[in-house]
């Protein structure tokens, strides 16, 4: 993080304060820096090589007038870089409502035709002069990277679930398969990962982001991720609307006969649902992240609707496996925990106050003495601030001390957590005493809430007792 504060310092002259950002599926670590005159995103990325291919994107689109993040710094080793502020909401968040009544107002409809109906210029205008020999891991969609998708969802699925397949035969249509959807060549960009999480609203305008993922491919395929989004769960006529916004911006481009341009779509809807299935298997079954696992059923939904709607007999077992999966999603998964059951509670607090009380009748939980940590409250400069401040953050991280400290805490809540969520439990409890309640167990409070949150996408009520702190992540 100290990073992109010096990042922030060097291009505003002013110091931020620093917000983690929650994520979903990426690896990448999101910030808001805000100061009295700005407010930008700071991303922390672990491969440089993806990092670089988004930076190259960001500029070129941005050249095209396109409506995604503008770069306005980054690192020397790109590591690091800090984009433009879109706000907080999605359009997923922006048409929650809709999608939960299934009944959608005329705003929300008219933000997913406008959205729909952007795809098709973003695909064409982000692939006009760009060198796509930049995209990581691969150019274009290709025999390789298909493959890859449908033993994505072999290895980090099937197998994950534990449903028999025959892998010869498996492997005879995934090939058959593979050429089918090949013999659809195209010049454009294809975004990969577009859905409506991936899609900000700022003015009333959406902003695609998260698109470092793209490459060159059928323009097809950006049309099922986003019409046939798990949780989104469009009904038959909304999916129809947006499919006929999307075909008419499309126009524009090229001539289309809407018959042919359905029917090829079905074969890209059937493949990125498979692809869909091996990430959330990946980042559910075995990452256990709360959001993909609930996302699995609605997939398999999707399926089921699919294999109704059209004939796929050209992959006969595919077909019948996909059929009897998706025959079974009303069935409760014993492989699949809740977390909307589970709350967590993290405390800091004073010894000096005692611990605090557990108000669930479950006997209180972990109570973890951080006392054993070098204190920064024995130096002057760090007497009126706490751990949420930098450059007590600065000094307990740089003495380390707490980090291999919050090391066992963490193997030990992953744990415990996850086995709470498998059982159904309903609480659970960690509290972090220091001293004076100030320094040490605030630092660790925080930075353990924020870990399960992120990782387990339960509820944690977070509450620094001797700063009058609460609040929910």
């Amino acid at each position: 993080m100290n990073e992109l504060i010096s990042l922030f310092c060097r291009l505003t002259g002013e110091t931020p304060t620093c917000h983690l950002l929650k994520g979903e599926g990426s690896n990448r670590q999101y910030y808001r820096l805000i100061s009295p005159s700005h407010s930008l995103i700071g991303v922390k990325g672990e491969s440089v090589v993806e990092n670089h291919t988004f930076l190259v994107m960001a500029k070129h689109f941005e050249s095209k007038g396109l409506n995604t993040p503008r770069v306005v710094a980054a690192s020397d080793d790109e590591l690091y870089y800090l984009q433009e502020d879109l706000g907080d909401e999605s359009l997923f968040h922006a048409i929650s409502d809709s999608i939960q009544t299934r009944s959608f107002s005329s705003e929300a409809l008219d933000l997913l035709k406008k959205t729909m109906s952007k795809l098709a210029d973003f695909q064409f205008k982000a692939a006009e002069g760009f060198d796509f020999s930049v995209c990581y891991p691969i150019p274009s969609m290709d025999s390789r990277s298909v493959l890859w998708d449908l033993n994505y969802f072999k290895y980090c699925y099937l197998k994950l679930a534990h449903i028999d397949f025959l892998e010869l035969e498996l492997e005879k249509d995934f090939q058959m398969l593979t050429d089918d959807l090949l013999r659809y060549d195209s010049n454009t960009f294809l975004y990969r990962d577009f859905q409506s999480r991936n899609v900000m609203i700022k003015d009333g305008e959406p902003y695609f982001i998260d698109f470092q993922g793209g490459r060159k491919g059928p323009v097809f395929y950006d049309v099922a991720s986003f019409v046939w989004q798990a949780k989104a769960n469009y009904p038959k006529e909304i999916k129809n609307v947006l499919i006929g916004a999307y075909i008419e911006s499309l126009r524009k481009y090229q001539q289309v006969d809407e018959t042919q341009f359905r029917s090829a779509l079905s074969l890209f809807v059937l493949f990125r649902m498979i692809q869909v299935l091996g990430a959330y298997g990946y980042r559910g079954l075995f990452e256990r992240k709360a959001h993909f696992m609930e996302s699995i059923p609605f997939a398999l939904m999707n399926i089921k609707e699919l294999l109704e709607e059209n004939d796929f007999s050209r992959y006969p077992y595919l077909s019948s496996l996909l059929k009897k999966m998706s025959e079974q999603v009303s069935e409760p998964s014993k492989e699949l925990p809740d977390p909307s059951k589970l709350i967590v509670k993290v405390y800091s607090f004073s010894y000096k106050k005692g611990i605090p009380d557990d108000d669930s009748g479950n006997g209180g939980g972990y109570v973890f003495d951080c006392r054993g940590v070098h204190n920064p409250g024995r130096y002057d400069e760090y007497k009126s601030l706490t751990g949420l401040d930098q450059p007590v953050i600065d000094f307990l991280e740089k003495d380390g001390e707490i980090l291999k400290f919050l090391d066992s805490v963490y193997a030990l809540a992953d744990a415990h957590v996850l086995r709470y969520m498998e059982r159904g439990f309903t609480s659970l409890m960690f509290s972090f005493g220091c001293t004076g309640g100030q320094h040490r167990s605030v630092y660790s409070a925080q930075h353990v809430a924020e870990h399960i949150a992120r990782k387990f996408g339960v509820k944690v009520m977070l509450c620094h007792r001797e700063r009058g702190i609460e609040k929910v992540l």
